[in-house]
């Protein structure tokens, strides 16, 4: 197996919040495209969220999250990883997350999707505050969406434009 590698962040000047997921699915990485699994339920959040019609269009999608203040990246840089499972994450890099607040001041709260993003970001940055969300993968059934919807709405809504 041979090391993989993530995306550069979707962040602004304007970006008030982080999102942060583990590292892009075989799907997102083949797309070039955070979230590319169709039955991912991420942008589906975020259109809810923000009241933005759905769209199909990765540079429109990237121009929501920023629109709305929503910085996104990845807990995970580089890792060696067969298939997509969090669970088969190996040899783990993590992104520079500290480096990205210092040079996004305006980002005030750090948001982890899911329990793989979770367990890396305590591990590499134990001294920075973050907040969990479960996991919109496809993979994370133990959650409705309406349940899911409702968690994230709660944690996020007061935080974004």
């Amino acid at each position: 197996m041979s090391k993989i590698f993530g995306f550069d962040p979707i962040v602004d000047e304007n970006s008030v919040v982080l999102i942060l997921g583990s590292m892009p699915s075989v799907r997102s990485l083949e797309k070039a495209e955070y979230y590319a699994h169709p039955q991912n339920r991420f942008w589906r959040v975020v259109f809810e969220l923000t009241g933005e019609t759905e769209t199909s269009d990765y540079e429109e999608k990237k121009k929501i999250l920023l629109r709305h203040g929503i910085a996104l990246w990845d807990t995970v840089g580089t890792c060696v990883r067969e298939g997509s499972a969090d669970s088969a994450i190996r040899e783990i890099e993590a992104n520079d997350i500290r480096g990205l607040l210092r040079s996004y001041p305006k980002i005030k709260a750090v948001f982890t999707n899911g329990k793989k993003s979770e367990e890396v970001f305590k591990r590499h940055f134990p001294d920075l505050k973050f907040n969990y969300l479960p996991s919109t993968s496809p993979a994370n059934a133990a959650f409705s969406y309406k349940n899911l919807y409702r968690i994230w709405e709660k944690a996020l809504k007061d935080s974004i434009i």
